[in-house]
């Protein structure tokens, strides 16, 4: 099918110009024929300290027309192989968490339902939740590949059972994630209390601390990266994996994370036989001054865009 969409190249106009769409790509609705949807999720009411995160799809679009589309080390063209477009932002509702979900999740359901793989830029963490809803009730149970700085398995805050740090638990909880088709990557400390680790372990979770990348070679530390070669998968990629050096516009950044190319040689490392989705989240713009974390999520959007295109 590949070939209806193509992205507006650099020298047929100067990419500092035009209208701005993820990679330059067309706009499409969702109902067209193509096969990944490219889609902004504009909602940061889960985060539990700096807001900012609804401006992320924004920033990703402006940025991304610094994208390109053929991978050197995989020699893969993502733009030969298949029809990506834009179809705007999902609808939601600032002032209201439950309301935002249930569009969220009415919207990808839709888009899973016509067939399609989906790339999400947000937006908060929280937001994953509901599209996971949506993934699992046409796919069945998910491989989910979490990279991030926190476990995103903590109980309620302030009475609240849903924000950005609890949605990876629900998501369990729910049966939304197979047994044992979980992975963690880009973990760190410090943490709350020594209990935070336990909701992982109980539920078998493999999680790859910084400190396990960085204590082995790294041709090592890709050859025993997780394999998910059968069944559907869904990758989600919290910007604040990355050191804050590069990320420093997020919500929580924590010292310590991985650096932009640790990020794209295990990205690149994973064996994923049906990339059916993922995202891009906690990309806060109003704390990103250079744009470097917007850019770092452009990078993550080819990775995963290359991963479809591979499969």
């Amino acid at each position: 099918m590949a070939g209806r969409f193509v992205p507006l190249a650099g020298r047929a106009q100067p990419r500092f110009a035009g209208v701005k769409t993820f990679f330059r790509l067309p706009e499409a609705d969702p109902a067209d024929a193509f096969d990944v949807a490219l889609i902004g999720v504009p909602f940061d009411g889960g985060v539990s300290y700096r807001p900012g995160a609804r401006f992320g799809p924004t920033a990703v679009r402006e940025l991304s027309a610094l994208g390109r589309n053929f991978h050197m080390s995989r020699e893969v063209d993502w733009v030969q192989r298949l029809d990506v477009a834009d179809v705007g932002d999902c609808p939601t509702v600032p002032v209201s968490r439950e309301r935002s979900y249930a569009l969220i999740e009415e919207t990808f359901g839709q888009l899973f339902g016509a067939g399609k793989r989906v790339i999400a830029v947000g937006g908060d963490h929280s937001c994953t939740l509901p599209i996971l809803r949506a993934a699992a009730a046409m796919h069945g149970p998910l491989n989910f590949i979490h990279f991030d700085a926190h476990l995103d398995t903590y109980p309620a805050a302030w009475g609240e059972e849903y924000h950005h740090g609890a949605f990876a638990r629900h998501a369990i909880t729910e049966g939304l994630i197979r047994p044992g088709g979980y992975a963690m990557i880009g973990i760190r400390g410090p943490l709350a209390a020594a209990e935070d680790m336990a909701f992982a372990r109980e539920h078998g979770i493999r999680v790859l601390s910084v400190d396990d990348v960085r204590e082995a070679p790294m041709r090592e530390v890709v050859a025993a990266l997780p394999r998910f070669e059968d069944g559907p998968t869904y990758l989600s990629f919290d910007i604040d994996c990355l050191d804050p050096a590069y990320a420093p516009g997020t919500g929580t950044p924590v010292p310590g994370g991985l650096t932009t190319w640790e990020a794209q040689r295990l990205l690149r490392g994973l064996a994923i036989g049906n990339l059916i989705g993922g995202d891009v989240v906690e990309l806060s713009p109003p704390f990103d001054q250079s744009g470097i974390t917007a850019l770092a999520a452009v990078d993550v959007m080819f990775e995963l865009l290359t991963h479809m295109a591979a499969g």
